[in-house]
C-alpha cells in the first residue's frame, strides 16, 4: 500500500474550522463570530401541567422573537468518576472509626460496580449565537499590499497598521451586535426560568479542547448555571 505523499496529507487543523477564541467571541475561518451560552437544565417531567405549559408557552415566544438562526447542542459525556472515588478512599484513610472505613469501603465497591455496569451521562446544554459580517471588497491599500512592487516600504508599514487598526475597528463593530444579540437570547432563557451565561475565553478553550480530545483528558469542572456535581 503507497505511503500518502505531502501533499495527500492534511494537517489535522484543517479538520477545525475554529480560526481564534478573542473576547468571547468564536471567530471561524469563514469570517463569521460565535458566541456560546451554557443554559442550566430544568427537570419539565417534575412540573405540574400548569408549570409545564407556562413553560412551553415561553419557549415557543422565545422562538417567535427570534429573527436569526441558532445551533442548540445537548452534549453527552460518560461522567469520569475517578476523582470522586479517590475522594473517598482519601476519606476513609483519615477516619478513625473502623465502622465507617468499612461503610466506606462498602459504599466506594457499589458506586464502581454500578458505574461499571452501568453508563452514567453527563448533558451540557449549549446554544450558539452567529453573526456573519458584511464581506466587504478590498481597498486600494489592499490590493497594493499584495503586490511587493508597488509602493515603498515605508508606505506599506503604514498601510499595513492602517489596515489592522480598520480590521479592529470592524471587530469591535461586530463584536457589539453579536453582544446584543447573545443579550436578547439569555434574557429569553431567563424568562423560561432558565440560568444561562455566555462563556468566556479560558471556558471556549475547555470546552473545544474536550470535544476534540474526549479520550485523553478528563473533564473538568466548568461554571454549568444550575448544574450539579459529585
Amino acid at each position: 500500500m503507497p505511503m500518502p505523499s505531502k501533499q495527500d496529507s492534511g494537517n489535522s487543523l484543517d479538520l477545525v474550522n475554529i480560526k481564534e477564541i478573542k473576547e468571547t467571541a468564536v471567530i471561524m475561518k469563514d469570517g463569521s463570530m460565535h458566541q456560546i451560552i451554557m443554559v442550566g437544565g430544568v427537570n419539565f417531567a417534575l412540573k405540574s401541567e400548569d408549570e409545564q405549559n407556562i413553560i412551553t408557552q415561553g419557549y415557543q415566544n422565545f422562538l417567535n422573537g427570534i429573527a436569526y438562526p441558532l445551533q442548540i447542542i445537548v452534549h453527552s459525556r460518560k461522567v469520569n468518576i475517578g476523582k470522586y472515588l479517590d475522594t473517598l478512599r482519601a476519606r476513609k484513610e483519615a477516619e478513625q472509626s473502623p465502622i465507617l472505613q468499612n461503610q466506606i469501603d462498602e459504599y466506594i465497591d457499589f458506586i464502581d460496580g454500578f458505574v461499571q455496569k452501568n453508563a452514567i451521562m453527563e448533558k451540557t446544554f449549549l446554544v450558539v449565537v452567529p453573526f456573519y459580517p458584511l464581506n466587504a471588497l478590498p481597498n486600494k491599500s489592499a490590493v497594493s499590499g499584495m503586490l511587493p512592487f508597488f509602493g515603498n516600504k515605508k508606505k506599506n508599514a503604514k498601510e499595513t497598521a492602517k489596515n489592522q487598526e480598520e480590521q479592529e475597528g470592524a471587530f469591535r463593530d461586530n463584536l457589539v451586535q453579536l453582544t446584543q444579540r447573545t443579550n436578547q437570547v439569555i434574557n429569553g432563557l431567563l424568562t423560561i426560568g432558565l440560568d444561562a451565561e455566555t462563556l468566556g475565553n479560558e471556558q471556549l478553550i475547555e470546552l473545544f479542547y474536550n470535544f476534540y480530545n474526549p479520550q485523553t483528558i478528563e473533564r473538568k469542572e466548568m461554571a454549568i448555571p444550575g448544574a450539579l456535581s459529585l
